[in-house]
């Protein structure tokens, strides 16, 4: 593919690629930071694109993981690391969702029910769970999109139903 074709190709994609920025991020700066981003590596790899492959779902993919790798950098840089003499830092409440210890047992329980599920239901929910939309796992799974929703739904109530005591206790 010529490097004009690649570029007019880019160029159609603008706006379906920054509505899909702006789903990943939910803030109109930086998805407009993605997008460009995106384009330019894009643009750098171009001789990375093979023929007769979906140059939009090339792109997509491009894009998703600039935007994963960015997050996971972001989780790196804003872990501290307490230097103080006497570890001061370290007795302050952070915002971690697992301010206790029985935030960590609530979420070794979820995991515990939801690996507790057979592998028709544990797989498909947690492949959602983990960022997957319904199309990839169907795809990923070689089962109908319906399917794997109606999977997922059962896998939802199914959790529900698991831990609803565990909510009136907290």
């Amino acid at each position: 593919m010529g490097s004009k074709n690649i570029k007019s190709k880019i160029l159609s994609l603008q706006s379906n690629l920054l509505n899909f920025a702006y789903m990943l991020t939910s803030n109109k700066d930086d998805a407009y930071d993605l997008l460009q981003d995106t384009t330019l590596k894009v643009l750098d790899n171009e001789e990375k694109y093979v023929e007769n492959v979906n140059f939009k779902g090339w792109v997509f993919t491009i894009m998703r993981n600039i935007f994963i790798n960015n997050y996971r950098k972001y989780q790196r840089e804003s872990t501290v690391v307490d230097q103080t003499e006497d570890l001061y830092h370290l007795n302050l409440p952070q915002e971690s969702g697992l301010v206790t210890p029985d935030g960590s047992v609530a979420v070794q329980e979820i995991t515990s029910a939801i690996n507790s599920f057979p592998d028709e239901y544990r797989i498909p929910f947690s492949l959602l769970v983990s960022g997957y939309k319904y199309n990839e796992i169907a795809e990923k799974m070689q089962l109908p999109l319906g399917t794997v929703k109606s999977r997922i739904f059962y896998a939802r109530k199914r959790l529900q139903e698991m831990l609803k005591d565990y909510k009136s206790s907290c």
